[in-house]
């Protein structure tokens, strides 16, 4: 569990700073904005890491089942889950073969999850799969063009296994993806223009939702909102 204890440790330290609290706001804020309302809807959070967004979901009504690959992160969630009192069911899943039949879920959200996968399609292939007709998925990721992603690529470079093994998208590889699983883009949107400083993120965080609206480059996060074609929607009158 010591790894799980520093990761935790590392998320608590993180959203405790200034720096964390503005731009995990700011995250927050475009997610909810794309994901709309989840009350009474089946939701897979895929990669679901602490649990923190599941648990979130679950609260606004939702009926949430995280899948992560590690089953002591699942342990450490199921156990904020539960002492929260929230109802989050937990499974453990690869990303390129979900335990899941096809057209389970209405809405499969997965942030800063395929950065780290190796086989990005495949994934969204799975994500298609699971998704019922009709139904929707938001993706948050890492976006390429941005300080953010130049520092974590030195860190990488320096010897960060994390970051060496991470891939870093933009809205287009993200609308190549999602088109290629037969998903129908509604937008991509990004979020958290500034660089990594605690000054510049107080002073730019109230443009960064304007922003947001009109471009993506130099966006750190990046969320992709698509649906799964409906065959009945499609059939010409």
């Amino acid at each position: 569990m010591s790894g799980v204890a520093g990761m935790a440790r590392a998320y608590a330290g993180w959203r405790a700073s200034t720096l964390g609290r503005i731009t995990d706001r700011l995250e927050d804020v475009l997610l909810r904005d794309l994901l709309g309302d989840v009350a009474g809807r089946a939701v897979l959070d895929f990669g679901c890491g602490d649990g923190k967004l599941a648990m979130r979901l679950a609260a606004a009504g939702a009926q949430v089942v995280g899948v992560d690959a590690d089953p002591a992160m699942l342990r450490a969630a199921a156990s904020r889950a539960a002492a929260a009192g929230v109802s989050v069911q937990f499974a453990t899943g690869r990303a390129e073969a979900l335990p899941f039949m096809a057209g389970r879920f209405d809405l499969v959200v997965a942030v800063t999850v395929l950065c780290f996968v190796p086989d990005a399609e495949a994934a969204f292939r799975e994500i298609a799969r699971v998704l019922r007709p009709g139904g929707a998925v938001v993706i948050g990721e890492l976006g390429r063009w941005s300080l953010w992603a130049f520092r974590r690529r030195v860190r990488g470079w320096l010897g960060n296994r994390l970051w060496r093994a991470a891939r870093f998208s933009d809205a287009t590889e993200l609308r190549r993806l999602a088109a290629r699983s037969g998903l129908e883009v509604q937008a991509v949107r990004g979020a958290v223009f500034y660089p990594p400083v605690t000054m510049l993120a107080r002073a730019m965080a109230p443009l960064d939702p304007w922003l947001g609206r009109i471009t993506g480059i130099g966006a750190a996060f990046l969320v992709l909102r698509a649906e799964k074609f409906s065959a009945a929607a499609h059939i010409e009158p």
